[in-house]
């Protein structure tokens, strides 16, 4: 089902809403929209309510400038408050960064989980991360895109084929909002420790295995691995989750079943292999 809310900022913001039980929201990454992790919803609708949003800007949403992370966080608010005013709450990537910032503002989620967050951890990293951040600012949505894929190791060959594809005009679309991703990771794309400390909701930090990704070559084996353990190690209440097999772009069926798991009052894996 279709719906929208609005944000406390007049903004519309559209979900997808299916299923029945418990609230869900999925919240998704960078370059995306609700249509991403349609296939996820689908899976767990047979034991959830899922509410599967477009975040400001893409798909079926509104926006509204100027821009702030304050105001995301309050787009998956007025979500979460028309599910009830609690639950479950899934976040990918630089969505994952933002539903971290969210309960740590104090949006109600009694249990959180998060895949591949892409904070940097080491100075070389960071480095590179404002770079990328300086650059980013004042871009078309076109030409963010383009930075985007040479920042994680595109060539120019990939370039031009991703130029040339049918796909362009919506990546396009959807790049005007990769400055919002920029943003809830950060100016130095650092994991906030000091502030994860406060984190004692249950949260699942869910990598896929260490692997060379030929399409991010620009992206260490163990990036986002490094990054999952630096979370855990800063908040009390999360555990760690490796899923033998998965890029960054997982099976829905294996993450949804490692979700029904958690969000069904599953333990808290003790400890994962780094």
């Amino acid at each position: 089902m279709f719906d929208s809310v609005d944000s406390r900022d007049g903004t519309r913001i559209a979900f997808h809403r299916d299923g029945a039980g418990p609230p869900v929201v999925l919240v998704g990454g960078g370059l995306t929209d609700h249509t991403e992790n349609a296939p996820l919803a689908a899976r767990l609708a047979a034991d959830f309510t899922v509410y599967n949003y477009d975040r400001r800007g893409r798909g079926d949403s509104g926006d509204t400038a100027p821009y702030s992370v304050q105001r995301e966080i309050e787009d998956l608010a007025a979500i979460v408050e028309h599910a009830g005013g609690h639950g479950y709450a899934y976040g990918v990537s630089s969505g994952g960064a933002l539903l971290l910032e969210a309960v740590l503002a104090g949006v109600e989620v009694d249990r959180l989980a998060v895949y591949e967050v892409p904070y940097s951890v080491d100075r070389f990293a960071q480095e590179a991360w404002r770079g990328y951040v300086d650059e980013l600012v004042g871009l078309s949505g076109a030409d963010a895109v383009e930075l985007f894929m040479r920042f994680t190791g595109a060539d120019d060959a990939e370039v031009v084929r991703a130029r040339d594809s049918s796909s362009w005009p919506r990546l396009a679309r959807l790049g005007e909002t990769l400055s919002y991703d920029a943003a809830c990771l950060g100016s130095t794309g650092a994991p906030p420790v000091d502030r994860l400390a406060r984190l004692t909701n249950p949260t699942l930090v869910i990598t896929g295995e260490p692997r060379e990704d030929p399409h991010a070559t620009a992206v260490t084996s163990d990036f986002f691995a490094r990054a999952a353990d630096e979370i855990v190690a800063a908040a009390p209440g999360a555990g760690r989750l490796v899923l033998p097999g998965q890029q960054h772009v997982a099976d829905p069926a294996t993450v949804g079943d490692a979700l029904t798991r958690f969000f069904s009052g599953g333990s808290l894996p003790a400890e994962e292999p780094r």
